[in-house]
């Protein structure tokens, strides 16, 4: 398989000395960005929809009030779910210092919110001027004390561990157990976790509990109920899906969709 950076567009940022650059474009539900990478860093939010972002890495889903954290030079590709309203700061390279340089999702409060939407109206930030330049030291403020959230799948590189995602990401409720799914990618159960807690820091059911909430919050955008939803991923009862969303984004998907509801009509793109 070719490397994502073979095969990847360089999406240059026109950016004429600024330091922060924006971009406000909206998506419908099912469009795809291609794999491309930028000569800045960038931070993806999304004030409606949630997007999936890939990389090399591994994948990212990114629900409303959050965004993704996409450092210089990263292939990535973005994939909608539901109609998406999409807000992006690229960033001059090492000006936002205290975040990491490897993807992440990121919890966005009501005053980065605010932020973002300002800088979008704005189309530029230059620190040569003075008033662009408060701005700016706010958003860097805000980032500076911003909160990492645990929506990551990690990519896997053993074939035979490769083979066990590749089943649980072309199912997501496969019904087998996890002994069975190991011994059809042609390794035991003990390998496969050993595997995985080496190359993701994660055990195989923690990796396959993440996997399974990240395509529900994929389907509840695209307007699913939390009752299918749950199912369409293998919970045995809607209760234990609430309970394992819950852990992850602080609230039951019954209080997301109110907090973000879906789109009545599609965004024009």
């Amino acid at each position: 398989m070719l490397k994502m950076r073979h095969t990847a567009v360089f999406d240059h940022v026109a950016h004429n000395g600024s330091w922060i650059v924006t971009l406000a474009r909206n998506y419908p539900r099912g469009h795809t960005i291609p794999v491309h990478f930028h000569d800045r860093d960038q931070l993806v939010y999304a004030s409606q929809g949630v997007m999936t972002v890939r990389t090399e890495d591994g994948t990212w889903i990114v629900p409303p009030q959050r965004a993704v954290w996409i450092p210089k030079g990263v292939s990535h590709s973005i994939a909608m779910s539901g109609d998406v309203a999409m807000r992006s700061l690229y960033l001059r390279p090492r000006l936002a210092t205290s975040l990491p340089r490897n993807c992440c999702v990121v919890n966005v409060l009501p005053i980065l919110k605010e932020l973002i939407l300002c800088s979008c109206a704005a189309g530029s930030l230059r620190g040569r001027v003075a008033v662009e330049r408060h701005l700016i030291d706010v958003i860097l403020d805000q980032l500076q004390a911003i909160e990492l959230v645990a929506l990551q799948l990690p990519a896997l590189k053993d074939p035979r561990a490769k083979r066990v995602a590749d089943a649980l990401l072309g199912n997501p409720a496969e019904r087998r157990s996890l002994n069975a799914v190991c011994r059809a990618s042609g390794a035991s159960r003990r390998t496969v976790e050993r595997l995985y807690q080496d190359e993701t820091g994660m055990t195989l059911g923690r990796w396959r509990q993440q996997l399974c909430l990240m395509h529900a919050m994929r389907l509840i955008a695209e307007g699913a109920k939390v009752t299918h939803a749950a199912l369409a991923v293998g919970y045995s009862t809607p209760s234990s899906f609430v309970a394992a969303f819950h852990k992850v984004l602080g609230m039951t998907p019954t209080q997301y969709l109110r907090s973000h509801p879906g789109p009545k009509q599609p965004l024009a793109v």
